[in-house]
């Protein structure tokens, strides 16, 4: 079975929000960062070169022998959007959705938004909080 590129490690995630060039981008890191561990009572850890990840489950695949370990919830402020990673999939919670503001999802895992103060941090706060919890539902 081929490893996961995408492993948790012991990089920096103030060096690497730091690195991000785009100051809104770093500064919506940082701001993320906090309520994201403040949500998930989980120190933010690196996943990988660039998705910053909060705490984590491990999984095994119905449809392979691919199994692994991937972050609750987690972020990774990307060149042209944030990607926010909702893991039982945004499109799950489509009363949040409606309410949350300017943003994009794809049919996995992926929220997409420009920047916060195009969202309702409210409705987010309640997204990766309700998200996180059945993830912990589901594999604890």
């Amino acid at each position: 079975m081929a490893e996961l590129k995408t492993q948790k490690n012991n990089a920096s995630v103030s060096d690497f929000i730091n690195s991000v060039e785009d100051p809104r981008k770093q500064e919506d890191s940082r701001l993320l960062r906090r309520l994201f561990e403040k949500i998930t009572k989980e120190k933010a850890t690196m996943w990988g070169d660039s998705i910053i990840g909060f705490g984590s489950y491990h999984y095994k695949s119905d449809r392979s022998t691919q199994e692994g370990d991937w972050p609750l919830t987690g972020f990774s402020p990307r060149k042209a959007n944030i990607t926010i990673y909702i893991m039982p999939g945004p499109n799950n919670y489509p009363q949040l959705l409606t309410k949350l503001g300017k943003h994009k999802t794809s049919k996995g895992s992926c929220l997409y938004i420009k920047k916060l103060e195009d969202i309702d941090a409210s409705i987010l706060e309640e997204l990766v909080l309700v998200s996180v919890k059945d993830m912990r539902d589901r594999y604890n």
